[in-house]
């Protein structure tokens, strides 16, 4: 399927890009700060405002993380353990920020990251699940997710493509076919160079199915990539003050970045246009303007039979006029009135 519903709208091949603001932690641990980011994603012209549904014991292992000294993770101030627990979102918080959205009129969705996370999130009503970069290879909470029968988001970040197909699978076992493929690079911020944008694309075609972009680089640069590429959903982390403290603010866009984004994105899809190659509305003087028609080198007196010197080919031309592709059918005719220097030839001045 080349096309999802989320709600009442479809997306997909030939739909407006779906833009989720990826709140992740940055809202701080506060329920008002949580409110206030809905505002301002509504307000920037995303579609979607996501958050993270996790506890910390049920998604990573304090004993695990202790002393391990690879990845970005490594570089935080405090134990990755207590990252986690600080940037839990209160299960008790989801009715409240969920009925929020809905009055703002703006999609609210979390990334389960248990079973239990999975149901409170069905429950509520949300109406399209996404699964992290991370919980690829957690076939069991992949098959939980996709029997719900609701659209599922497929991040694939710091996964091979034989995962992915296995995950799709997984999904498809079910009789969910309502994927849209999310193509990632799991790394905080990731690099342009790593960026593989046509992966995207690549999956999309492989797959059949609708895809887009979860994207952890500076700027819009990417996400515009993508959406020309046949995107269909792009993911930015969201906040509205990047120097505040927390392991996503200084990576996301803040609400400026995030609306000159959204703005971007609805212009090239306006120049993205149709596949349809044709003369468009604005170009009809255009081509008065810019066209060549064949026109009198010299002044030619009725009866004269025309010869190639007699011909030139200048700008403008008139829709009558005939055009420098016609100059060997004018050739060896004779004109049926008297002709200026700069006249246009037409079929009405030449006999036969």
């Amino acid at each position: 399927m080349k096309k999802v519903k989320i709600g009442d709208r479809w997306v997909g091949e030939g739909e407006p890009a779906y833009i989720i603001a990826e709140v992740g932690s940055n809202f701080d641990k506060s329920i008002d700060r949580a409110k206030s980011l809905i505002d301002l994603a509504k307000e920037c012209g995303a579609d979607a405002v996501k958050f993270q549904c996790f506890s910390a014991d049920t998604i990573v292992s304090e004993k695990g993380f202790e002393g391990l000294t690879v990845g970005f993770q490594s570089k935080w101030d405090k134990p990755v353990y207590e990252v986690y627990k600080d940037a839990e979102f209160p299960r008790k918080w989801h009715k409240e920020l969920f009925d929020y959205a809905n009055a703002k009129q703006i999609d609210f969705f979390s990334a389960p990251y248990d079973m239990e996370a999975v149901d409170i999130l069905d429950e509520l009503g949300v109406k399209v699940f996404k699964i992290g970069s991370g919980d690829i290879t957690w076939h069991e909470i992949i098959e939980y997710i996709a029997r719900k029968a609701k659209p599922v988001i497929l991040a694939t970040g710091a996964s091979t493509i034989d995962e992915v197909e296995e995950a799709l699978r997984v999904i498809r076992s079910t009789g969910n076919e309502q994927i849209i493929l999310l193509q990632c690079v799991t790394n905080y911020p990731s690099h342009f160079e790593y960026a593989n944008i046509r992966a995207m694309k690549a999956m999309g075609d492989r797959f059949g199915l609708a895809v887009g972009y979860s994207d952890h680089t500076p700027g819009s640069l990417v996400p515009l990539g993508a959406v020309a590429l046949g995107g269909c959903v792009i993911e930015k982390h969201f906040t509205d003050d990047k120097s505040r403290k927390g392991p996503d603010h200084p990576f996301a866009m803040d609400g400026k970045d995030f609306k000159e984004m959204v703005d971007s994105i609805r212009r090239l899809e306006k120049a993205l246009g149709s596949p349809d190659k044709d003369l468009y509305d604005e170009e009809h003087e255009t081509v008065i303007l810019q066209r060549r028609c064949l026109r009198a080198a010299r002044d030619i007196p009725r009866g004269t039979q025309i010869s190639e010197e007699m011909i030139v080919a200048l700008r403008p031309a008139p829709k009558e006029g005939l055009l420098p592709k016609d100059k060997a059918v004018v050739i060896g005719k004779r004109t049926k009135e008297d002709i200026k220097k700069g006249d246009i030839f037409t079929q009405g001045k030449l006999e036969g």
